[in-house]
């Protein structure tokens, strides 16, 4: 991890600047990457899929204004960090406790319900590829140690190289289907156009937006921290670092709306969880043949354990934050704390592998199913009321406060989310 030289704002950074030109503002691009491993994971790939299976393209529309909205609200993250100091837990106890409490106990119970799903779905993809080798649960535990022994290991480097591989792979296999696939142009560029077919407002809210696993976006903080983007000078290079994240991140979801489209739009399939997702594969199979299965799979599979990399990092320096920020712990300190060797780090990767094996054998209680629901539809409304009110407030300089575009965006988040908030947890009463 860089240290921090030079005085506030000026960019120094282990003794390098924040780079001036657009070329050196590229070339730096990471964490952003990891950004668009996030926003695709299972939920979001299911979503696109569901909605082009449908709907057909017509809402590529609603993948692009979702891309604006989340771009608004890591920048806000980004911003206040490099223009104060201030990590979002920092700026949510500077709310007052019941902020920061109320965050870290939806932390506990979101990856409790979390940790067990997203490695079940992780392990349906490999069961796909690898039939009849090993239960689900098995190849579940299998890939909750994987993660733990990735992050665990203690270094950023590792974990962001471990994220781009992952990368790489969901691009060459989705992107690479959807180019298959790809639809006549006059009818993709349509999807440009907002439009709402009769019965699909919901499909459309849950491609902007979506619901599930966005704690992690809490976490880009702490891993442009680590490349030590930690003073104002390097907001530019952040803002890019974030559109190549969020480009990427549009491109796999319109790619998951492509072929959705072309294989099961007006068939009259449909698609239900992850099982679902999977059994995609058997159409592409029979009309492309089994490296299209097999394509399918590896980047449904890299999606899927790309999410549970990046949770467990995510999660753990979050809580790790938590921890720093209740008891008070000077910045000179921090690295105490905020590190990968940190012990509050490593407790809650034991906390996020381990406990939630329960549920790989007893199934998910029904209370503990609601209650996620609900944490989980309430948190990105909770991160966009928190950040507007502290991107609009004295404490950042002026020329750092939100301009009109960015309270328009994250205005829009909270009613956005609000609405799939109920409609989530009213699907799940």
């Amino acid at each position: 991890m860089a240290d921090v030289t030079g005085s506030a704002g000026s960019g120094t950074v282990g003794g390098a600047a924040a780079p001036a030109t657009f070329g050196g503002k590229v070339r730096l691009v990471g964490p952003g990457l990891v950004i668009a491993a996030t926003g695709v994971g299972a939920g979001d790939l299911i979503s696109s899929l569901v909605a082009g299976t449908r709907f057909g393209t017509a809402f590529i529309w609603a993948i692009i204004i979702g891309a604006l909205i989340k771009f608004s609200l890591v920048e806000g993250l980004g911003r206040l960090y490099m223009a104060t100091g201030q990590t979002i837990l920092q700026g949510w106890h500077s709310l007052g406790r019941p902020a920061s409490g109320y965050f870290v106990v939806y932390l506990f119970l979101v990856t409790f319900v979390f940790g067990a799903a997203v490695t079940s779905a992780a392990a349906l993809g490999v069961d796909a590829m690898f039939p009849n080798v090993l239960p689900i649960w098995a190849w579940a535990v299998i890939h909750a140690v994987f993660g733990l022994v990735v992050v665990g290991i203690g270094r950023y480097g590792l974990f962001e190289r471990v994220m781009e591989v992952f990368i790489g792979l969901m691009f060459v296999t989705v992107v690479g289907l959807a180019i298959l696939l790809l639809p006549n142009l006059g009818n993709l560029a349509s999807g440009l156009v907002p439009t709402l077919p009769e019965g699909s407002l919901l499909y459309a809210l849950g491609l902007i937006g979506g619901v599930s696993g966005m704690f992690t976006l809490a976490s880009y903080t702490y891993w442009v921290r680590e490349r030590g983007w930690r003073q104002s000078a390097w907001i530019p290079t952040m803002r890019i670092d974030l559109s190549v994240g969020y480009i990427v991140t549009g491109v796999f979801m319109v790619s998951m709306l492509i072929i959705g489209t072309q294989l099961l739009f007006g068939t009259g399939a449909t698609i239900s969880g992850s099982e679902g997702l999977v059994a995609v594969a058997d159409p592409l199979e029979e009309r492309f043949g089994v490296v299209a299965r097999w394509l399918f799979l590896i980047g449904f599979w890299s999606a899927v354990t790309s999410s549970i990399i990046r949770a467990w990092n995510g999660a753990a320096y979050l809580f790790a934050d938590y921890v720093k920020t209740v008891r008070r712990v000077p910045e000179e300190q921090a690295e105490d704390y905020l590190s990968e060797q940190s012990p509050f780090f490593r407790v809650f990767l034991l906390w996020i592998t381990f406990p939630p094996m329960v549920l790989l054998f007893l199934g998910q209680p029904v209370f503990l199913v609601i209650l996620y629901a609900a944490l989980g539809a309430l948190f990105l409304p909770f991160l966009a009321v928190t950040l507007l009110w502290l991107l609009n407030s004295s404490r950042m300089a002026p020329e750092f406060r939100n301009r009109l575009l960015s309270n328009i965006a994250m205005g829009a988040a909270v009613l956005l989310f609000v609405v799939l908030g109920v409609q989530s947890i009213l699907e799940r009463l």
